[in-house]
């Protein structure tokens, strides 16, 4: 079983990446199921064929979804948001608000994401490739395992105690009693789906970028969160790179300057993983006819079921009181490390080496105190938060 899934900004080709591989996939033999997860779905017109809430055959080898959250939070949350409604009702809460808060929070994107894993856990295809939505909301997609299961634990603890211990004796006469049996399945349920998540054999997490500074950016914050939750990155999509023989007039050769600068970033940025470049068409490309084209365009003799790269591309552990950064740097030769900091930014420089990086919220708060290169590894470490300076009111 595999799991590819696609981030990226919104507008950078993300559907037609996650389209053209699912259908390089088939091509190739594997049985293969192509889903979006974005509530405003749009794979249905990249594959140029109407699309429902379960897989849709389209060709021998594939099959295409575009996932209805609404009626799986129903399936999944249904009788318990009933129960939970109820309760902050008891309590007090006015009934609208008790409604939207009986919706634990994140719960529309984990149930899609176990609604996939069903999908790939049950054997019916030998790949899921997922359409995620953009960078922002799949970040917190991902993160929602951890989430639900802090929240599920709080919600456990509302009942008295007695229902805890004498559970099976008042079953017959407190239906909470089968909400919490639910509950219970639920949360096993997400804890096996991040085990899935986490699993490098099996998932795979692959950014998708423009030659454009903003894109750029937000993936290198996307690279960055996924690094430390243990998401395992495999590959860099560069979409939309257009090519050489297309830089004639003033203006287009001016694009073409300015978009081989963003180029070599990403090589630089996201090295060492694999990047795949995907050209610039000159029309609109939809349909599988349009996506076998790009899709072996893009990975030429690549298998893209196959994992194609093992390790971390950065680590974060803690030590004491304060946090390390650990940026594996195989091919930079040794030199005196300068760093220079500003709010979530780190840029490095190491000889002829540069990187401009983005920080998490919890290294973002701390000051860099040191850095250090060996042995091809390039370790930050971050102080403590700096204190906050709350401005001085003056008398009257």
């Amino acid at each position: 079983m595999r799991l590819i899934l696609y981030l990226g900004k919104g507008g950078v080709g993300k559907t037609t990446t996650a389209a053209a591989t699912a259908v390089r996939a088939a091509e190739l033999g594997y049985r293969t199921l192509v889903v979006s997860t974005d509530v405003a779905h749009s794979l249905a017109d990249a594959l140029d064929q109407p699309l429902e809430p379960m897989p849709i055959q389209l060709t021998e080898r594939l099959w295409g979804q575009e996932i209805n959250v609404l009626d799986e939070v129903r399936q999944h949350w249904g009788q318990l948001r009933t129960y939970l409604a109820t309760l902050l009702r008891r309590r007090g809460m006015d009934e609208v608000a008790a409604e939207e808060l009986a919706i634990i929070p994140g719960m529309e994107e984990v149930v899609s994401l176990l609604h996939i894993r069903r999908q790939a856990r049950d054997g019916n295809f030998d790949v899921v490739v997922v359409d995620a939505a953009p960078t922002g909301e799949t970040v917190r997609l991902l993160t929602m395992p951890e989430t639900f299961q802090w929240y599920a634990a709080r919600v456990m603890d509302w009942e008295p105690n007695t229902l805890k211990v004498a559970r099976p004796l008042v079953k017959a006469l407190v239906p909470a009693a089968d909400m919490f049996e639910t509950l219970e399945r639920l949360t096993k349920g997400v804890e096996a789906l991040r085990e899935t998540l986490l699993d490098a054999d099996v998932s795979s997490y692959r950014l998708v970028v423009n030659p454009e500074r903003m894109v750029i950016k937000e993936a290198q914050r996307a690279a960055t969160y996924l690094a430390l939750f243990g998401y395992p990155i495999d590959g860099v999509v560069l979409n939309r790179v257009l090519p050489p023989d297309a830089a004639e007039g003033a203006f287009m050769q001016e694009l073409a300057r300015i978009q081989q600068t963003y180029r070599q970033q990403v090589y630089d940025l996201f090295a060492p993983l694999p990047i795949w470049e995907s050209p610039h068409y000159a029309r609109d490309l939809r349909g599988l006819e349009d996506l076998s084209l790009i899709g072996n365009a893009l990975f030429k003799d690549v298998d893209p079921v196959k994992v194609q790269f093992r390790g971390t591309t950065q680590e974060i552990i803690r030590e004491g009181d304060e946090y390390v950064m650990r940026l594996p740097l195989p091919h930079v030769e040794i030199g005196k490390v300068t760093m220079t900091k500003r709010g979530d930014e780190l840029f490095i420089e190491i000889g002829n080496f540069r990187r401009d990086m983005i920080l998490p919220t919890v290294l973002a708060e701390r000051p860099a105190r040191r850095a250090v290169f060996r042995k091809g590894v390039l370790e930050i470490w971050f102080g403590h938060p700096e204190p906050v300076s709350l401005p001085q009111e003056t008398p009257m």
